[in-house]
């Protein structure tokens, strides 16, 4: 099993209510990508609550049967179509990928 997990920040110039809007439809948006995108076997999303100084804003954690399959979702189009949604509202990404 191949685990994918990502942290985000967010830039710091948005407002609340934007800020409450990107949070919403970027987990919107991986949360409906299970039975869409072979080999994802599971995902979450979910929002720092602490937001101290080294925390990022959002983490996505899931997992893939492979890792064929975590390539395969990060170049489907289902995929792609959020891509610029985070990147539109971001500063910082970090990526680690490992098997288990």
């Amino acid at each position: 099993m191949v685990k994918h997990i990502v942290f985000w920040r967010l830039r710091g110039d948005l407002s609340a209510a934007d800020r409450d809007a990107a949070l919403q439809r970027i987990k919107k948006g991986f949360e409906a990508l299970p039975g869409k995108i072979p080999g994802l076997l599971k995902i979450e999303i979910g929002f720092d609550y602490g937001r101290g100084a080294d925390a990022a804003d959002i983490a996505l954690y899931s997992e893939f049967d492979s890792r064929a399959a975590l390539a395969g979702y990060e170049a489907h189009p289902e995929h792609m179509a959020l891509v610029p949604i985070v990147r539109d509202v971001r500063t910082e990404k970090r990526v680690v990928d490992f098997e288990s």
